[in-house]
């Protein structure tokens, strides 16, 4: 019984400690829920040097005239979409998901015009950089569906 007294206190002390770090531990797919509304908010900012804070250096952005490739292209072709007093377009992430490593990431969303109509979706993966920051390394948007036809 002396034996097995200690035994179910180290047993307790270390399930406290896993416990702890597990409430300690940020939540991956919070960092990057957050991460991602952040992002879009610096189109609403008008913050273009904001906005690219968020582009991974190696980013790979599909866009309407083709792919742009590398952080200094991407926030180039993204330079008109700042200019003005209201931006666009905006867009919000509903879906997130992390893999089991926590350092890949997938968010979705939808895309609305300034008048808040829907006019696309997005679709961008995040990865977890050794700074410790969540950046986009792909994106690519597609127009709305026009489900109004459906059979």
């Amino acid at each position: 019984m002396r034996v097995l007294v200690p035994a179910f206190v180290v047993a307790g002390i270390a399930l406290s400690i896993v416990s702890a770090d597990a409430k300690t531990k940020p939540d991956p797919r919070s960092q990057v829920f957050a991460a991602e509304s952040s992002f879009a908010a610096t189109m609403a900012a008008r913050d273009l040097k904001e906005f690219a804070s968020y582009v991974a250096p190696d980013a790979v952005f599909f866009g309407r005239r083709g792919v742009l490739r590398g952080k200094a292209a991407v926030v180039e072709a993204w330079k008109p979409f700042f200019d003005g007093p209201k931006g666009p377009f905006s867009w919000k992430p509903e879906v997130v998901e992390v893999l089991d490593s926590g350092n890949l990431a997938h968010s979705s969303g939808p895309v609305t015009g300034p008048d808040g109509k829907l006019i696309g979706m997005f679709n961008s993966v995040w990865r977890l950089e050794p700074d410790g920051r969540w950046r986009v390394v792909f994106d690519k948007g597609c127009s709305a569906c026009d489900s109004t036809h459906a059979e």
